[in-house]
């Protein structure tokens, strides 16, 4: 029986936003329950898998229509479950649980709710599909469904300024990567003739790498690039994060990029299994730390809450990729943990500033300020969100962000390159800039002056505080646990990923996998080795170094004032003198400007790149997917 679970927690979905459509559109009462419904028993479903997956190691697998291969081929749509997929669907179904029982009270007063739920419903169907589904080309059908559907909720609220341009980018850039990813599967199915995954594996790993499946390889890679939102793919993320309603922006940023994560795992660890090649590994490390870099230095120059969110959310996932492109146990164990985290503590941050919102109707940190007097349950939601993704302990981030260094490191000196030590630097940087940043929205939103305007702010209903408080308590034990979690979740997964006999086995039956001479490789359970003394110190000298430079290398920790007769360009200018009396306050403008001023050349590169046409960002896709295929002809052995 327990086979048809993940089959039916799917079809519940869907068949949820279809009922939601015909019969609740009008009624809210019964729209809500088929919502809240569906989801539940959806997660339910899942959550019973992870005994059998989980702790037995168990492989379920499932043949639509009951098509099993046939002579040795598989032609039916299979179903097939393994740690790797549980562990992703067991984020998917949590998150979207959380997100529903949110827009309860968050999206009320909204119009056309039929609408909204059936789409939500159909995102969450899609998402969960894609990453329990065993057959490449089911794969492409969902990330269809999961792009169409988060193009229409990015532009729901359609009367808000932004919400159009915003969806029609996600449109095209999502499109695009679709494109390239049902390109590369028709590359693979002309060139091995079946479209499911395990066969794919077994044959790729007795045959070899043709240039038709290094094409292959390379295009979805970047299609599945596009979907986690890795620079530069990045630029449709920022404006749909900001204008889609929060309880989406969460689900965005805590879901639908991992299922981009989950598909170059599943890619490159198990279809293709080319993560034991140097030059793949540096090419995919290469591009996390860019996004990473890039993501948080954006952040830094936000003025709004939700964008700022927006590019942290991007600079996270560069620490998910550049640990996943390590090619080691405990490089893919530190990325499968932080993704869970960056799920937990962003989708945590974007229901705080939902919650802010909400109660005061901006989002604007030069608005902002006090809101912890009228806000007291939600400002300390946000600020367990806020140390967690800047890496202090005893949260969830500090943990994986360790295991991420630790990764790193450790690849730099098993192989000498010092490339990989670079990025250890570069990742520590960019945990010192993430707590610069929140430093900026703790201070620009939650405490300071509260405005005379927002005096009457009041508290968020609690269909809004619940989901908020299971991440938050997520977010500290998961940190403290984390023995726990990395026995029943964490090293399951990377195990699964790194062994892939069992999993082709499971699907075209016994033997099959060693008929052909496919290995398994064997895998130690990842340590959190804490007292390192020479990784402290690194971090030690690291930190002091990178704090030393942010907050004494800038124009205006150095003491220089306003010149008379000089221009300064108002972009980053500061207040001096001459403030009202009543308000005083440290806004989102001018926090950290002189750090602006002195990097301002390279933020005016980042701003001629990043210029809102949707052409030029075709183009950067184009262009970053052809680098991509270059590399691999190049490099692939």
């Amino acid at each position: 029986m327990i086979q048809h679970f993940p089959v039916l927690a799917v079809m519940l979905l869907f068949l949820g936003a279809f009922c939601v459509e015909i019969f609740g559109s009008k009624n809210e009462g019964i729209r809500n329950t088929i919502t809240m419904l569906a989801a539940t028993i959806a997660l339910v479903l899942i959550y019973a898998l992870i005994k059998p997956v989980m702790i037995d190691g168990e492989i379920i697998s499932y043949w639509m229509g009951n098509w099993a291969p046939v002579s040795g081929y598989a032609i039916g749509i299979g179903y097939e479950i393994d740690a790797l997929s549980l562990f992703f669907a067991l984020l998917v179904v949590t998150t979207f649980w959380l997100s529903g029982v949110y827009s309860l009270s968050y999206m009320a007063n909204d119009h056309h709710l039929g609408h909204y739920y059936t789409l939500y419903l159909m995102l969450s169907g899609s998402v969960l599909g894609l990453v329990m589904t065993g057959d490449v080309f089911n794969m492409f059908v969902m990330v269809e469904i999961m792009t169409f559907a988060s193009v229409a909720l990015t532009a729901f609220r359609n009367e808000n300024e932004g919400t159009l341009e915003a969806g029609f980018k996600y449109l095209v850039i999502g499109s695009m990567g679709s494109s390239f990813t049902l390109t590369g599967i028709a590359l693979i199915y002309g060139q091995c003739h079946t479209l499911n995954m395990a066969q794919i594996s077994a044959q790729l790993s007795c045959g070899g790498l043709t240039p038709t499946t290094v094409m292959a390889l390379a295009l979805i890679v970047a299609g599945f690039g596009v979907k986690s939102y890795i620079v530069p793919f990045h630029t449709p993320a920022a404006d749909a994060y900001m204008v889609a309603p929060t309880s989406i922006s969460m689900i965005f940023s805590g879901m639908v990029n991992k299922a981009g994560v989950y598909g170059m795992i599943r890619v490159l660890y198990i279809i293709f299994r080319v993560m034991d090649q140097s030059n793949v590994q540096m090419l995919i490390v290469l591009f996390g730390a860019v996004t990473m870099f890039i993501g948080v230095t954006m952040a830094l120059t936000q003025h709004e809450f939700k964008r700022l969110l927006a590019f942290h959310s991007i600079s996270q996932i560069g620490y998910v990729i550049t640990a996943i492109g390590l090619g080691s146990a405990l490089g893919l164990t530190s990325g499968l943990f932080h993704a869970m985290n960056h799920t937990l503590f962003k989708g945590l941050l974007f229901l705080t500033a939902g919650a802010v919102l909400y109660a005061t109707g901006t989002t604007n940190l030069d608005k902002l300020g006090g809101l912890s007097k009228r806000m007291p349950k939600t400002t300390i939601c946000f600020l367990i969100g806020a140390f967690s993704i800047s890496g202090l302990p005893p949260f969830n981030g500090f943990v994986s962000k360790w295991l991420v260094y630790q990764a790193t490191y450790t690849k730099a000196v098993e192989s000498g390159n010092f490339v990989y030590a670079i990025v250890t630097v570069v990742a520590l940087v960019v945990s010192v800039m993430t707590l610069a940043s929140f430093i900026k929205v703790t201070q620009a939103v939650f405490f300071g002056q509260l405005p005379a305007e927002l005096k009457k702010t009041k508290e968020v209903p609690a269909a809004m505080l619940v989901p908020m408080y299971i991440m938050s308590a997520l977010c500290v034990l998961c940190g403290i646990f984390y023995p726990i979690v990395n026995k029943y979740l964490l090293y399951p997964a990377t195990n699964a990923a790194l062994n892939v006999t069992n999993y082709i086995d499971k699907m075209m039956g016994d033997g099959y996998a060693a008929g052909l001479g496919v290995s398994n490789i064997e895998v130690a359970p990842a340590a959190f080795s804490f007292w390192n003394p020479i990784v402290w110190l690194i971090l030690f000298v690291v930190i002091f170094i990178a704090a030393f430079i942010v907050i004494t290398g800038s124009k205006s920790s150095r003491g220089q004032l306003l010149q008379p007769g000089v221009k300064y360009d108002p972009k980053y200018a500061t207040f001096f003198s001459g403030e009202e009396e009543l308000f005083s306050q440290v806004g989102g403008s001018d926090l950290f400007w002189g750090f602006k001023t002195d990097w301002k050349g390279y933020y005016r590169v980042l701003e001629g790149l990043h210029s809102g046409i949707v052409t030029d960002y075709a183009v950067f896709t184009v262009i970053a997917t052809a680098i991509i295929t270059l590399c691999m002809f190049i490099f692939m052995r």
